[in-house]
């Protein structure tokens, strides 16, 4: 039986079959090295080692795994928490208030995604400095809080918010904070979790900005540990794979657990 498209179902199982084996190849790869010595993962051996002991403990005794791990996921999570109130706050005052100014606002916040983060580095690297906030949690934090496209995202998917809930939520005496709190976070519960994981995985990675305002080796996160690895005469890859491996399970276990909430929200849909 073939399907409109010319495809029979066996085909279209087939492709996604081998799409799926190519897009998880380089994963599995990761954690194949991981278990390996660094001169057998050189020479490309692909079966599991009996190496992931050792790669363990020269990580977490030449390097500062659990500080660095507890940096990221403590920026991340702050950066998550700020980063979806004021967003999603801004996104609902560009949607539920009318006002021609308003749309003027919202194009200059969309140009201003044309300005690449290197131009802006040194001005703001000065001013984090006269601030007192190098080597902070705020300081890593504060640029990502309020983004042109997570405010345009929240937007555009409350345009399918209902507003009759407004309108009635209004005439009973509840407050504008009220609305947000009680009635657009619910409603709009797959939005934030799609934000959510896309501020989540930008803060974990995020490597350039810490990597300016960090100047301590106490204050390193997950992605300058990481980097640092590779510096050197000589680089322990099974090492190396070892603290990608454990780099990536919080965005792995995010994903996993936000997955129909993340798609749902990307295609804007509200529950």
């Amino acid at each position: 039986m073939k399907t409109r498209n010319g495809f029979t179902p066996l085909i279209m199982y087939l492709f996604l079959v081998v799409a799926g084996v190519i897009a998880a190849f380089p994963f599995f790869w990761m954690i194949l090295a991981a278990t390996n010595k660094s001169v057998e993962v050189v020479r490309g051996r692909f079966f599991f080692g009996l190496n992931t002991l050792e790669n363990w403990k020269t990580l977490t005794t030449t390097y500062t795994l659990h500080l660095s791990f507890g940096n990221s996921l403590r920026n991340a999570l702050i950066a998550t928490l700020l980063s979806l109130f004021v967003c999603s706050l801004a996104g609902y005052g560009f949607q539920i208030y009318r006002d021609k100014a308003k749309d003027r606002l919202m194009a200059v916040l969309l140009l201003s995604m044309m300005v690449p983060f290197a131009s802006i580095m040194v001005p703001l690297f000065r001013l984090f400095s006269q601030m007192k906030l190098l080597n902070t949690t705020m300081g890593i934090v504060l640029p990502g809080v309020a983004t042109a496209f997570l405010i345009f995202f929240f937007r555009q998917n409350s345009a399918n918010f209902p507003m009759e809930i407004v309108q009635a939520a209004r005439v009973d005496g509840l407050g504008e904070f009220g609305i947000y709190v009680r009635i657009y976070v619910p409603v709009m519960s797959s939005t934030f979790a799609a934000a959510a994981i896309i501020v989540f995985m930008g803060a974990w990675n995020n490597y350039l900005w810490p990597l300016i305002i960090l100047l301590k080796k106490e204050s390193q996160t997950m992605p300058i540990l990481l980097a640092s690895m590779t510096q050197g005469y000589t680089t322990d890859y099974g090492m190396l794979m070892l603290g990608i491996s454990i780099c990536t399970i919080p965005t792995l276990l995010i994903f996993i657990t936000q997955q129909r909430r993340f798609v749902s929200g990307i295609l804007g849909s509200v529950k």
